[in-house]
């Protein structure tokens, strides 16, 4: 008898174990089960997307995204971005942003990287003027150059280097509009400048009367100092200046005064004898 009633105790216990297990097991999962949250689909990039790139359904593919969590410039639908370019390098998986496209008339390329009220301007280099290749899409230079002082003449030329743009972009290198993804330098024989158009007529006067040279710069270096010129006096010259000299006195030659001898008379007067001198007029 008493064994039958250990027997249901024990089966007791365990049913009601079993049932309090079960009712913490589904109060756990209620109180840690995500509450599904609005999303909506945002476009994003399918692949690394270079610069001039023009968007299209191989390159491009749409991700949910919290509704509650947008971004200014987001495109929601693949039609929305489809025959644009983008204006700048993007990573694949990056969202696609308004501003980084390009209008659908502006076409794709380099036209496309232009923004508006921009120019693109190219200017012949070598090895030496593009800092030994290193002047490759997506740096950014200062553009010197060095020119005869207007009003100098030959004989007496002297000449003066002057910083004329300073932070200026390189949209190119040849034509190629990507920088190497090794950081690798490459010669070529002209770049591409994104200038203003007031700054892409003082570079075309520039490389044509003048020697252009362009300083390579820190990308996120984007103060403008504005170095004085350089003369060239001041590189070839002694340092200071030569003592002002006090002015030439010049000798007149005089001619000699040539002064007549008197005469002289002789005169005898009983015994005494005595000269006697009158001016030779």
């Amino acid at each position: 008898m008493n064994k039958n009633r250990v027997l249901v105790g024990l089966f007791l216990a365990v049913v009601v174990a079993i049932m309090l297990s079960a009712y913490v097991y589904r109060a756990f999962q209620q109180a840690t089960a995500v509450r599904p949250s609005n999303t909506q689909r945002v476009v994003v990039a399918a692949t690394p997307l270079p610069l001039g790139t023009r968007l299209d359904s191989s390159n491009i593919r749409t991700i949910a995204w919290p509704g509650d969590s947008p971004v200014p410039g987001m495109l929601t639908s693949i039609e929305s971005a489809q025959s644009r370019a983008v204006i700048a390098p993007m990573a694949a998986n990056e969202m696609i942003l308004e501003s980084k496209l390009a209008p659908k008339e502006a076409g794709a390329g380099l036209p496309a990287a232009i923004p508006e009220g921009m120019r693109a301007i190219s200017v012949a280099v070598n090895e030496v003027i593009g800092v030994a290749g290193f002047v490759t899409p997506g740096t950014s230079v200062d553009v010197l150059v060095t020119g005869q002082i207007p009003g100098a003449t030959q004989s007496g030329a002297q000449y003066v280097t002057r910083t004329i743009l300073e932070n200026v972009r390189v949209l190119a290198a040849g034509q190629k509009i990507e920088q190497d993804k090794d950081g690798k330098p490459a010669a070529v024989p002209v770049v591409t400048l994104l200038v203003t158009p007031k700054d892409a007529g003082t570079l075309a006067m520039a490389s044509t009367e003048g020697k252009i040279q362009l300083a390579l710069r820190n990308t996120i270096d984007g103060q403008t100092p504005d170095p004085v010129p350089v003369l060239q006096a001041s590189v070839f010259g002694s340092g200071a200046p030569p003592p002002p000299q006090p002015p030439s006195r010049h000798i007149v030659a005089q001619k000699p005064v040539v002064v007549p001898l008197p005469y002289t008379v002789e005169i005898i007067v009983g015994g005494k004898r005595e000269d006697k001198s009158f001016p030779n007029e």
